[in-house]
């Protein structure tokens, strides 16, 4: 993500200018008690921007786009969207007045593209449900609690970890809508691991279409690269001029544009979803406190998807390549083994069904709050926005 540098002031007013703005209002307006007030909650919040990357940007590789983490994410993000919230509140009468109006606006019309990014996301969790399913079958057949493991377990297994590796397929050309909607023909919700999906596919069909009346689901047709770039579209830093005129609130509204946009970036980043895309231009000076540790989460980020075995991913989330390797390690010991098992090979097969059943733990453990989580995120935008313009809209009848 090309850090910018900012050309609105010098860079030595620039690492001061949360605090500095104010001073520039008042040195053109009368100091009032709402000035003073703003300049308070605005100092606030952006430590407390800071202090939230600064938390997320502190874990560990292992850590890192995890589903624990991406539910930290998340939780950051309504914070922010709650602080946020409490300042336009406050601040109405600044918040009517030109060009705050419009800024707000804008911000608003961006929250309401990052609602299609929420329902995508949500799919993809959906997504990474049945290869769960299919993973639990592995764990039935290689390891429960039946005495011996024979020859039909092993089919039972290799053909949930056939369909595993069919569901997590990417195409490169993921824009395709053909080959969108055959890869999620096999996401339908009553869709079985043990179905067949080449002789099924009217099945697959009217298990899609169950699986999308259940769902937020978003087009065929759409791209969550080009929706990140839509909500990203025209966003810079605030020049000097802009926080004279807006009282000092077009520096919050291009911070919370800022959490905004890197939030449904590593959404899209982490979670299976269509025409994935995470080339995107992030117009924040790295001067700013809160941005130094949010673009070093990006370029983290950015070096993980470039790594080999994670290029072609469905998906960055830790628990998504977990899935992989697991699969594949449990294909390579389903082709390796003859019958009858020996001892040792039983005991091996036992112990790897054991990893599985860890990785199915923690995937059951871990998907629901999340989702949860991207649920709150949606109505919280929703809530949000639509205060937002009820109080705009009272205004411009007013006038």
């Amino acid at each position: 993500m090309p850090a910018t540098d900012y050309q609105g002031s010098s860079p030595s007013s620039l690492s001061h200018f949360g605090r500095s703005f104010l001073n520039i209002h008042r040195d053109h307006q009368v100091h009032s008690m709402e000035g003073s007030s703003l300049e308070v909650e605005l100092e606030s919040f952006q430590q407390h921007v800071t202090d939230q990357f600064l938390e997320l940007s502190s874990v560990s590789h292992e850590e890192l786009v995890s589903l624990s983490w991406v539910g930290k994410l998340l939780d950051s993000f309504l914070c922010c969207q709650e602080e946020f919230r409490a300042i336009l509140h406050t601040h109405k009468v600044l918040v009517l007045r030109p060009p705050s109006d419009r800024m707000v606006s804008q911000y608003f019309e961006r929250s309401v593209k990052a609602l299609d990014v929420c329902n995508a996301i949500r799919d993809g969790i959906e997504q990474i449900r049945q290869w769960q399913k299919l993973l639990e079958i592995v764990r039935c057949a290689m390891g429960g609690n039946q005495r011996s493991i024979g020859e039909g377990q092993f089919r039972r297994a290799k053909k949930a970890l056939i369909d595993l590796a069919i569901g997590m397929l990417d195409d490169k050309d993921s824009s395709n809508a053909s080959i969108n909607a055959h890869r999620n023909r096999s996401f339908g919700r009553n869709t079985g691991g043990g179905r067949d999906h080449h002789h099924n596919n009217n099945l697959h069909n009217r298990s899609l279409g169950h699986f999308r009346s259940l769902s937020w689901s978003v087009s065929r047709t759409w791209s969550a690269a080009r929706q990140l770039q839509a909500i990203g579209n025209n966003m810079h830093p605030p020049k000097a001029n802009e926080l004279v005129a807006s009282g000092g609130l077009a520096m919050p509204v291009f911070i919370m544009n800022s959490v905004l946009l890197f939030v449904m970036w590593c959404l899209v980043a982490a979670i299976p979803c269509q025409d994935r895309g995470l080339q995107v231009h992030f117009n924040i000076p790295r001067n700013f406190l809160w941005a130094a540790p949010m673009l070093s989460l990006h370029d983290r980020i950015m070096e993980e998807s470039k790594k080999r075995d994670r290029k072609n991913a469905c998906g960055l989330l830790r628990e998504i390549h977990q899935i992989e390797k697991c699969a594949r390690v449990m294909n390579e010991l389903a082709d390796s083994v003859q019958f009858p098992l020996t001892e040792e090979k039983e005991a091996d097969v036992r112990h790897r069904a054991q990893e599985v059943a860890q990785l199915c733990d923690a995937l059951k453990d871990g998907l629901d709050p999340l989702e949860r989580q991207v649920r709150e995120v949606f109505h919280r935008i929703v809530r949000s926005r639509t205060e937002g313009l009820d109080s705009l809209g009272k205004q411009n009848l007013a006038d």
